[in-house]
């Protein structure tokens, strides 16, 4: 299942390079900004709950739709690339295995623990709330 989601979100991540590119822009902007909205990781400084909300918002696939039709609607060719960047830098994370963040750690995603290391613990930290 791990592969069909990452070919998945491989496709995702292709279709927004070439939406780039009918766009009329050059072909390496794409990847230039790709990892621009990883600077959202700025939250966590402040701590694991802000880092969270402050990333998963960045991360959020929706709020990159919501971004790219407030481009189409008002003309505003920025506000378009910001969403193809938002959607497709979304889709590499997640194909890459890395997902939106849980408010407790980093290593905490909606695609479980990132991590073996992470993965015993929060199956040792599930299994105590569950009362196993």
């Amino acid at each position: 299942m791990k592969a069909l989601i990452a070919l998945e979100e491989l496709a995702k991540m292709i279709a927004c390079y070439l939406a780039t590119l009918w766009l009329g822009y050059s072909w390496w902007l794409f990847w230039a900004l790709l990892l621009l909205p990883d600077l959202s990781m700025i939250g966590y400084l402040i701590n694991t709950r802000a880092g969270a909300w402050v990333y998963n918002l960045v991360h959020h696939q929706a709020i990159a739709i919501i971004i790219g039709i407030i481009g189409i609607a008002f003309h505003q060719p920025v506000w378009l690339l910001t969403a193809i960047i938002l959607f497709g830098h979304s889709a590499m994370d997640r194909m890459c295995g890395y997902g939106l963040k849980h408010e407790d750690s980093f290593h905490h995603t909606h695609l479980g623990y990132m991590g073996k290391k992470q993965q015993v613990t929060g199956n040792v930290k599930d299994s105590r709330l569950s009362g196993s």
